[in-house]
């Protein structure tokens, strides 16, 4: 269906669904598709995903978001709220500045590895992104943080999609590293979660690890066995992160059930 600005949104409400809403926010070169295998995961509660301007279904949605667009558009599907917002990669981005934006309606908030491009520890390959043509780098980008394998596989419809996606990569990976840092997660009032994998790259886990530092009373949350692509290829794991933003949204540290056939995560507290 089509939300605010004209966004594709996937509403998941399943029966019996309760607590506030939980918005998925998905990260760079990327989809609400991307979710489906942790949203199936998450039957009881009411899940919202969505394609961020730019994006697959949401291409058509002008001008091309820099991050303070990507935020506003969050804002307004959590509308007076309440909402929990997760994003993944650069949604987690989103996530913390709309948290930051709108402490009210959003009672809680989780980043997995969101990028902290603006740091001077940050490598710099990661950050450039304006030495291509976009559809290029799309596709290098791709070929780097999926690996050539999947790319190949891919049929050349899938390919064209990626190439397509390649002016709103370019856009908000520039900007986020140009200038000083774009908020002040210090400020951060309402709970949050930051998660990592056990087998991701140095710079993914020390973001989450600086993260929970500068907020006191957050989580650190570690998928075991997972790299940066943890909702695809550990959604169990994921679907628990998610749960662990709602518990401590709720002042709850009630364990939930856990989903067998994959690692289990492992969590830390303080900050």
């Amino acid at each position: 269906m089509k939300g605010p600005a004209g966004l594709y949104v996937l509403d998941h409400h399943g029966p019996g669904a309760s607590g506030p809403t939980v918005i998925l926010v998905h990260g760079s070169l990327d989809r609400a598709a991307s979710f489906a295998r942790v949203v199936r995961r998450l039957p009881d509660l009411h899940v919202v995903t969505y394609d961020r301007r730019g994006y697959a279904h949401s291409r058509a949605v002008r001008p091309v978001g820099v991050l303070e667009d990507h935020i506003a558009d969050l804002l307004a599907l959590v509308g007076d709220g309440p909402a929990v917002v997760v994003g993944h990669s650069y949604g987690g981005d989103v996530a913390l500045g709309a948290a930051l934006a709108s402490p009210g309606p959003v009672v809680g908030v989780g980043a997995y590895e969101p990028p902290l491009s603006w740091t001077e520890w940050w490598p710099r390959r990661a950050r450039t992104a304006d030495d291509a043509e976009p559809g290029r780098f799309a596709e290098r980008f791709f070929r780097r943080m999926v690996g050539d394998g999947p790319w190949e596989r891919a049929g050349e419809e899938t390919r064209a999609e990626r190439r397509a996606d390649g002016p709103a990569l370019v856009t908000e990976l520039t900007t986020l590293r140009s200038g000083g840092p774009p908020f002040d997660v210090r400020r951060l009032s309402v709970p949050a979660v930051f998660g990592r994998g056990g087998q991701s790259v140095w710079h993914h886990r020390r973001a989450a690890e600086e993260l929970h530092a500068a907020v006191p009373g957050s989580e650190l949350f570690e998928i075991t066995g997972a790299a940066h692509g943890a909702h695809l290829s550990h959604p169990a794991g994921f679907a628990e992160f998610v749960r662990a933003v709602i518990r401590r949204s709720a002042g709850s540290g009630a364990d939930s059930t856990p989903y067998p056939g994959e690692p289990q995560p492992v969590s830390r507290e303080g900050g």
